[in-house]
């Protein structure tokens, strides 16, 4: 007597993102390396590193700046008045746009981000510190260090 086959199962079906294709991208709390993921997602695991990184709420607005320490791209909640960076431990102040100010160092010309209401900035590449502020003469002077 024959045996019935029975049908094969049928394979997983592979992820697909939303019909719409929404994404968005956190940094790796192990690894740093950048994540997609897509929107709804409540946590994502790096295939890097396999450390799983929470996904901040809906509607929060996110900011990056690079880490004053080791130039490592770092991701906070917009409004954050300072960030820590988790590799170097660097405590970045962070500011909004309108809370900054640019200018080309008097010496190398390399062009300066200071905070708003700041008297002078010092470059960081040739140590030359440029007075900012109210008078239209800038007084430059050389500080050792």
């Amino acid at each position: 007597m024959p045996v019935p086959l029975a049908p094969y199962p049928t394979p997983p079906a592979p992820y697909s993102p939303p019909a719409n294709g929404s994404q968005s991208q956190l940094v790796c709390s192990g690894c740093r390396n950048l994540l997609l993921y897509p929107v709804g997602a409540t946590s994502v695991c790096c295939a890097v590193c396999n450390a799983v990184t929470a996904v901040p709420p809906p509607g929060t607005e996110m900011a990056q700046l690079v880490c004053g320490g080791c130039h490592t791209l770092l991701m906070y909640i917009r409004g954050a008045t300072s960030v820590q960076c988790s590799c170097c431990h660097t405590v970045n102040l962070a500011l909004e746009a309108n809370q900054v100010a640019h200018v080309n160092c008097g010496n190398c010309r390399m062009l300066l981000m200071y905070q708003y209401g700041a008297r002078s900035v010092k470059c960081a590449v040739c140590n030359f510190v440029t007075s900012v502020g109210a008078s239209t003469s800038m007084t430059e002077q050389k500080i050792n260090s």
